[in-house]
């Protein structure tokens, strides 16, 4: 696949090159720019992202980075079952327990909630970091929701970093998901409470919870296109009643001067 002559890779993380330095130095510089490609359209074009992945899977499917950003573009592309299976790849290479998560969320793709459930309650979970910790909580309500358990859902979203007023990368959409779940649950009001304070903590756009919360609210956005749309349609009718006028004009002068003859 075509690489932008821009892309050089050393764009990748440093301890992404830092793995590939096992590889040949051209074989490394050629995995570094297809991975540089996977992340630049992993979330604008994930087909893009995903044909580039599988370019650096079968250069270097060795390499625990690779197999990890093949595993995010099969994500991406809603294939569950492959990612799942790239994922374990590399834990199994570096023994981090970083991804489980998204391996749970795999599962839940591929209809099996309650092998997330499963994974939500292991303890691989106590090593993760604060931020997998509300990753693997998000997990698990969706878990619960998936198998109509919606009052669950609400209990397993609930926690001190939902109740927290301090805002992390997490709070908008942790905020967002128990919103949702509340919305699905028939507590509007509550509902629209906190997808006000997603809103307020989403300040990158991560959610489109002003969008829900308009929704709730009754307001409607009329399309600046769609008026210009408009205006171009009715712009022909004026014109021809102009012609009309000037043929009518045309008549009575006509008239005009038979009378006179």
């Amino acid at each position: 696949m075509p690489i932008p002559e821009d892309v050089t890779g050393d764009e990748i993380d440093k301890d992404v090159r830092q793995e590939l330095q096992s590889l040949p130095k051209t074989l490394a510089e050629d995995v570094a720019r297809n991975l540089v490609m996977v992340a630049r359209l992993l979330d604008e074009d994930p087909e893009g992202a995903y044909g580039y992945s599988r370019v650096a899977l079968r250069l270097a499917s060795r390499v625990a980075a690779v197999r990890e950003a093949a595993g995010f573009a099969a994500y991406a592309n809603q294939k569950y079952g492959e990612a799942l299976a790239e994922f374990r790849a590399a834990k199994r290479m570096t023994g981090n327990i970083d991804l489980w998560p998204v391996m749970a969320d795999c599962e839940r793709g591929l209809g099996r909630p309650e092998k997330a459930l499963d994974m939500a309650g292991a303890p691989e979970v106590h090593k993760l970091d604060k931020a997998g910790q509300v990753e693997m909580r998000l997990v698990a309500a969706g878990a619960r929701r998936d198998m109509g358990q919606l009052d669950a859902a609400i209990v397993t979203l609930q926690s001190p970093e939902l109740a927290a007023n301090s805002v992390q990368p997490w709070t908008a959409r942790l905020r967002y998901a128990y919103a949702d779940a509340l919305l699905a649950a028939g507590r509007q009001s509550e509902a629209r409470e906190w997808f006000a304070k997603a809103v307020e903590a989403d300040r990158d756009g991560s959610t489109d919870a002003s969008d829900r919360l308009a929704e709730l609210d009754g307001v409607e956005f009329v399309d600046a296109m769609d008026e210009d749309e408009d205006d171009e349609v009715q712009a022909p009718a004026s014109s021809e009643a102009g012609e009309h006028e000037d043929e009518d004009k045309h008549e009575d002068q006509d008239e005009d001067e038979g009378d006179k003859d």
